[in-house]
């Protein structure tokens, strides 16, 4: 992702021209999951540290001795206390048994499925889901099947990166970015990428606006 391409397409752009010869190249490349796995992984991941997320998790995986990660069926026969051992709440309990139950129901698409989808199609679908918002759908889109059009707009780092790299005194409402970004089409995950990159930096105090 984010080839010469997409980045003489950005360039067009002078905010995003700037950042991305301060950032360098886009490294990002998404991880080859199942749609069902990165679902449950993000679950377990929200309004949590990255670290104790991955250690929830990895008791969580140790509960199924035999696979890379726990497969849907089985995940449906584990009590919830089980479950709520590893460290998981019960709102995420249930979300992660809802995510199970519409993997084997076939909601939730395999990989192949997934990418013969539009994006707004995924979403309408996945969005059903408990504990499953759009935001979650989008992330998954970009890291996972690695959709190069996406712009989650209603991600704080996003926005936060472009008021950093614009010097605006208040970040955009969503809609606001949605519609300055349009010209970014077909490439706005790498866009976003990069404004997570500026976001980032500037909480460690090394991005210059310029």
């Amino acid at each position: 992702m984010g080839g010469p391409e997409a980045l003489k397409h950005l360039r067009r752009d002078p905010v995003l021209k700037s950042l991305i010869r301060q950032v360098g190249p886009c490294t990002l490349r998404p991880v080859r999951r199942e749609p069902y796995e990165a679902l449950v992984r993000a679950i377990a991941h929200q309004q949590v540290h990255g670290r104790a997320a991955e250690a929830i998790l990895g008791r969580f995986i140790a509960l199924y001795p035999g696979h890379d990660f726990p497969p849907a069926p089985a995940v449906l026969e584990t009590p919830a206390e089980a479950m709520r051992g590893c460290g998981l709440s019960g709102s995420k309990v249930a979300a992660i048994r809802d995510i199970a139950e519409k993997a084997v129901g076939g909601l939730v698409p395999t990989r192949k499925a997934a990418a013969r989808m539009a994006d707004e199609a995924l979403i309408e679908r996945l969005v059903q889901i408990r504990g499953v918002g759009r935001w979650t759908v989008e992330m998954l889109l970009i890291f996972t099947l690695g959709r190069e059009d996406v712009l989650p707009v209603d991600d704080f780092g996003v926005r936060e990166g472009w008021r950093v790299a614009t010097r605006a005194d208040a970040q955009l409402k969503p809609k606001e970015l949605a519609a300055l970004g349009e010209p970014w089409a077909p490439y706005r995950s790498i866009a976003a990428w990069y404004l997570w990159r500026a976001a980032d930096a500037a909480k460690a105090s090394k991005f210059k606006p310029q």
